[in-house]
């Protein structure tokens, strides 16, 4: 896998250079993920108030559940969340996709007629899933908080303006970038993966579903692993 990245960074400097294909994947990997990423951060944060709620009235805090709930979406739970999402559907979604390539020989085919498959398959799903996973977050982060508040609005009269007021307050540089950032890492890791596992899937109907299987899990594995090694960056460097 670590020779199939230093492909990838290779093959990405120099022509040609396949933007429609890699605008066609951005469509595809943003645009129709955008509904299970939408309703599921809205869930999330509509769960995230009503559970945190209870507790914080406990201890007469309830004026910070809107803060409590913006850094918790924006840090942490919104990147993680839509990226084990996206893991599940676009790794799952390239992994079976080229490994039915790989199977009934389109790969090989494209090889012999001269034209770059890696180029053409590889580096424009990469390339999508980069730049299409941190916009599913930014996304999912405004649904997640949204939901927060229809949340607090239900047990509380909170005004609109005043709940993301305190969000926003609440919210400094240092949380944003670092989430945001590692999100491209998120988007990476996705497209590399599912691109690895169906690109050197093997024979048969059985390979491209172990390919999709094993894309889903290794995928999702580095997402915790990136959003481990992310904190304890921004720890070391004083962001926390």
């Amino acid at each position: 896998m670590s020779a199939f990245a230093s492909r990838f960074f290779r093959e990405v400097l120099f022509p040609p250079y396949e933007f429609k294909e890699v605008i066609r994947q951005c469509y595809a990997i943003g645009n129709k993920s955008l509904g299970l990423v939408g309703i599921t951060a809205f869930i999330i944060g509509l769960v995230l108030a009503l559970q945190s709620r209870p507790t914080l009235v406990e201890f007469g805090a309830e004026s910070w559940l809107p803060a409590m709930v913006g850094i918790s979406i924006i840090r942490e739970i919104g990147p993680v969340i839509t990226a084990l999402i996206c893991a599940g559907k676009i790794g799952s979604s390239i992994g079976a996709e080229l490994g039915s390539m790989r199977v009934t020989e389109q790969i090989d085919a494209m090889e012999v007629s001269g034209t770059n498959p890696f180029k053409y398959i590889v580096v424009s799903r990469i390339i999508a899933t980069t730049l299409m996973i941190p916009i599913l977050v930014i996304i999912g982060d405004a649904i997640a908080l949204y939901g927060a508040f229809l949340a607090v609005k239900m047990k509380g009269a909170v005004s609109f303006t005043l709940y993301f007021h305190q969000v926003f307050e609440s919210l400094e540089y240092t949380d944003v970038m670092p989430s945001f950032i590692k999100s491209f890492f998120f988007g990476y890791a996705i497209g590399l993966v599912g691109c690895f596992k169906g690109y050197f899937s093997k024979k048969g109907t059985e390979g491209v579903g172990k390919s999709a299987n094993s894309a889903v899990v290794v995928a999702s594995l580095l997402i915790f692993i990136i959003d481990l090694i992310a904190v304890q960056i921004t720890e070391f460097l004083g962001l926390i």
